[in-house]
């Protein structure tokens, strides 16, 4: 398989299923080495299962691509990290990282409830903050230690985050949290040789 991105090391989180398979196998297709990362669970964020990311793994192999899964949380600390690590470690570097893991609990602002509001801001907003973490202080390495880097990080907004959506109150607020945590990173990482953008995907998915 080979693309506009041959050679390069891909994590894409919240990869077993929906929008992020779909990054997944593209990547794949265009010559990407991909780290498929997905906790496999239910539509509200609850169980565990490995299952949906070694499906996809299995599916990029199959095609005849090079492909890893991983089942780390990525919003947990150490868990975002041994994501970062197991690209370097299976493949010798990381290029791009997409984070696009999320899932949703709809409610009335009037009616949600502490975890309701704690539970989506964690996965949505932190578990895009972690990944982006430790994604940039191993660029920040290789910056420093003289190679010229060109590195991609692509976050997950929505129409949600840019203008409000009733019923919405804790992923609307993640996602304006990560449009604007976009433009900060941009700022601050563009000086070792990384860009980072975010999109607003709309799309009829298990989510949605």
């Amino acid at each position: 398989m080979t693309g506009i991105c041959e050679g390069r090391v891909v994590i894409v989180t919240g990869a077993g299923r929906g929008i992020g398979r779909e990054h997944a196998l593209e990547f794949a297709r265009q010559g990407a080495k991909v780290v498929v990362n997905d906790l496999g669970t239910a539509r509200d964020g609850g169980g565990r299962s490995g299952g949906p990311a070694l499906a996809v793994a299995e599916k990029i192999e199959a095609l005849g691509g090079h492909a890893v899964a991983n089942c780390d949380d990525v919003a947990d600390w150490d868990g975002a990290a041994r994501l970062v690590k197991m690209a370097v470690s299976a493949y010798g570097r990381l290029d791009v990282l997409v984070n696009n893991a999320g899932f949703l609990r709809d409610r009335m602002l009037v009616s949600m409830t502490e975890h309701e509001w704690d539970e989506v801001i964690r996965v949505h907003l932190k578990g895009h903050f972690l990944p982006l973490r430790h994604a940039a202080a191993h660029w920040r390495e290789r910056s420093k230690a003289g190679e010229r880097v060109a590195a991609r990080v692509i976050n997950t907004s929505s129409g949600a985050g840019l203008l409000g959506s009733v019923g919405q109150g804790n992923y609307a607020a993640a996602k304006g949290g990560i449009a604007t945590l976009t433009q900060v990173a941009a700022a601050e990482l563009a000086r070792y040789g990384v860009t980072v953008n975010a999109v607003a995907p709309a799309a009829r998915t298990r989510m949605t």
